[in-house]
């Protein structure tokens, strides 16, 4: 396989500055700030795993006009250094009495004068990474300027996708997808559901993942109890039903897909839930259209699966995709997004299976001019079996 080129041009961050400025300028915000790893990734090409660590701040701003500007610890100034940004403040961190909080309000007050407004995301599926107590020194430090809602400017800006992303979603999910293929060489009875785990992680990073941030999935007869309970030392049983979800990562871009395997031999009610999965999923792939709402893929989906009993207790039955294993929109009956061209959605229906038993299935698409496009490769109705 033929891997997109890494990282993105300059004009592609450059595009997505203008586009946040113009939205700005319609709010009337002179600044927005951001604290999150892929929000700020998202406007510089910043990336690295070092936001595994939870004691250094990271900060970059938004002006009115103008590429953003950094405001970081020095120890990450050599690599933002490689990325198109050029204005680089930083102090040496961590510092016990000011981490950074009077550069930053400092540059803050620069960039919005006297009266400006400044805007930092806070709706849902937002936070803001710094401690508390530093936000509201930096809150005093301002004022009497505010920090306000971003309106969701730049949420609604992520959700659409350019085709450098797209591409990059794929890859992971074509990664993905040839290290479900190799599942015989890691599942048969006896194997420990732990080992599992450990074992096709290796295959993903065989196959061109850079790491594997997420796996969840679970075994047992006729289905599983959760899809998010660590792996335990149970050993496959013949007639098992498995199911991995993974969440690997290709040059900053998750995919996010499950597959269910039977274990020797399928009973028939396995098999026949698997196939409603596939129907449903197949359901939302046909409306998933510009102009259809999240919550239309959601009835789409419950209909075949509960009949229209409005799902289960997981809650949604997908949700967006990108830099973030999740993002929005969630599809549940409450979300009225529209959907657009450019969107990553996961399709991801669940269905009882009796005895407090699940089996959930997922797919990646993007929404285009023309409808959806699988970036996963589609599982057939037929349950497999290992």
């Amino acid at each position: 396989m033929s891997f997109p080129a890494r990282g993105f041009p300059k004009s592609e961050f450059e595009s997505r500055t203008r586009r946040a400025q113009d939205a700005m300028a319609e709010q009337d915000l002179s600044a927005i700030l951001l604290t999150t790893e892929p929000d700020i990734r998202y406007f510089t090409g910043f990336l690295t795993r070092f936001w595994e660590s939870p004691t250094r701040p990271w900060y970059l701003v938004l002006p009115a006009s103008g590429p953003p500007i950094a405001v970081i610890p020095s120890i990450g100034a050599a690599l933002m250094a490689t990325t198109w940004i050029s204005d680089i403040r930083t102090w040496r961190a961590p510092d016990l009495t000011d981490d950074g909080i009077g550069l930053l309000a400092d540059t803050l007050v620069e960039v919005a004068g006297p009266a400006g407004r400044i805007g930092t995301p806070m709706g849902h599926e937002t936070l803001a990474r710094m401690p508390l107590a530093d936000l509201k020194r930096l809150e005093a430090l301002l004022s009497p300027r505010v920090l306000s809602d971003d309106g969701w400017i730049v949420k609604r800006q992520r959700q659409i996708k350019s085709p450098a992303e797209i591409d990059k979603i794929e890859a992971a999910c074509r990664i993905a997808d040839r290290a479900f293929a190799r599942l015989p060489e890691i599942v048969r009875v006896g194997v420990p559901l732990a080992d599992v785990f450990r074992k096709f992680q290796i295959l993903c990073l065989e196959e061109g993942a850079d790491w594997v941030p997420y796996l969840a999935g679970g075994a047992g007869q006729g289905g599983y109890a959760d899809v998010i309970s660590p792996a335990t030392e149970t050993p496959l049983a013949s007639g098992d039903i498995l199911m991995l979800d993974t969440g690997l990562v290709w040059d900053g871009y998750f995919c996010d897909f499950d597959r269910n395997v039977a274990v020797e031999r399928a009973d028939a009610a396995s098999m026949a839930a698997h196939a409603k999965l596939i129907e449903a999923v197949d359901a939302a792939m046909a409306i998933a259209k510009p102009g259809a709402r999240a919550c239309d893929l959601f009835h789409a989906m419950d209909r075949i699966v509960t009949g229209g009993a409005g799902g289960s207790d997981a809650g949604r039955l997908g949700h967006g995709l990108g830099m973030q294993l999740t993002e929005v929109p969630s599809l549940i009956p409450a979300d009225r997004t529209e959907l657009a061209e450019g969107m990553v959605l996961t399709l991801e229906p669940g269905i009882e299976t009796g005895d407090g038993r699940i089996m959930v299935h997922e797919e990646n698409i993007v929404v285009t001019a023309d409808g959806a496009r699988m970036l996963s490769t589609p599982c057939g109705s037929d349950l497999r079996v290992i």
